[in-house]
């Protein structure tokens, strides 16, 4: 494996902004093909069941909490509670969890700057090809799926770059220690009630 370099938080997070805006144009170009839009959707895809796999977008999501009014802090860290305690009575009975995130307040997120990587690209048709060579396929979600039904050929988006992109940037925030690390494998609620992955 080749050094790590750890780079600063500042200059990652730069880095990780420019690579959001990459994946909105690519998003913004696959939905424009299908004819796709969330506009006037009767279902909100705030409530769907992601975990998140990287310290980078739990920092930088922090830092958009940190933003946030104290009042409004306070209540999305009482909702991110309330969320994990429903999450985990849920999984226990066998059941997917279908709860709204706790940064969505009347049907919109408060932290939409700072959301993460899969909430950016949940949507649309696509595909990733693995560091094995296999790959997945990913239909969107319901509206879309309606929408590109009758097309002969799906656009995709293709997220593989983004996926080794969004590696690298977890590798210089983190730094040589994260080869003893786990894995991070957290939804949203629980990033928030357990604070920043690493305190500044």
């Amino acid at each position: 494996m080749a050094k790590i370099k750890k780079l600063m938080p500042r200059v990652v997070f730069n880095k990780l902004e420019k690579l959001y805006q990459e994946m909105q144009n690519s998003y913004d170009q696959v939905a424009a093909e299908t004819g796709f839009t969330c506009d006037g959707c009767p279902d909100n895809c705030c409530n769907s069941f992601f975990r998140h796999h990287t310290r980078v977008e739990w920092a930088y999501f922090w830092k958009g909490l940190e933003q946030c009014r104290p009042e409004i802090r306070r209540e999305i860290v009482e909702r991110a509670g309330e969320y994990v305690e429903q999450m985990n009575t849920d999984l226990s009975q066998g059941r997917d969890p279908l709860i709204m995130c706790p940064v969505n307040f009347d049907g919109w997120c408060v932290l939409y700057h700072h959301r993460l990587m899969i909430c950016r690209l949940h949507g649309v048709p696509s595909t990733h090809t693995a560091p094995g060579g296999r790959s997945r396929e990913f239909p969107g979600c319901f509206r879309c799926r309606e929408k590109t039904e009758h097309l002969s050929h799906v656009p995709r988006l293709d997220r593989t770059r983004f996926y080794h992109q969004l590696a690298w940037l977890e590798q210089s925030y983190v730094g040589p220690k994260i080869v003893k690390m786990d894995r991070v494998n957290m939804t949203l609620a629980e990033m928030i009630m357990h604070g920043p992955p690493f305190k500044q």
